[in-house]
């Protein structure tokens, strides 16, 4: 019943953007803070951005500027506008739900080509 289901991911040029969705459903979605993540091939999954139930955000240094985070309580959804992407940007992107326990999507791949 618990489910995270992530879209949006896809094949982009260096330079444009992208949008990735996740929709949580089995959760009291409002009280959970939703990141994002993102594993790139023999790497370790790392966190690209986080919201908090109460809306503060954080990003990973790396992204700063470019992504911004969102979520929409009323449809259970959490948001990553992804802008000026660059190649070291393609990894597989995860959605990930905690509050004092964790759930995961099953990820979404973005590839930014040169």
């Amino acid at each position: 019943q618990v489910q995270l289901v992530e879209s949006g991911g896809g094949l982009v040029q260096a330079g444009g953007s992208l949008r990735l969705s996740c929709a949580a459903s089995g959760i009291i979605f409002s009280i959970y803070t939703m990141g994002w993540y993102r594993q790139a091939p023999g790497k370790q999954r790392e966190l690209v951005a986080r919201i908090a139930a109460d809306g503060s955000t954080n990003y990973a240094d790396s992204v700063k500027g470019r992504f911004t985070i969102s979520r929409d309580n009323a449809k259970n959804t959490v948001y990553l506008q992804m802008n000026s992407l660059k190649p070291e940007d393609t990894a597989v992107y995860y959605c990930n739900a905690r509050e004092n326990w964790e759930v995961w999507g099953q990820g979404t791949l973005v590839t930014v080509s040169s």
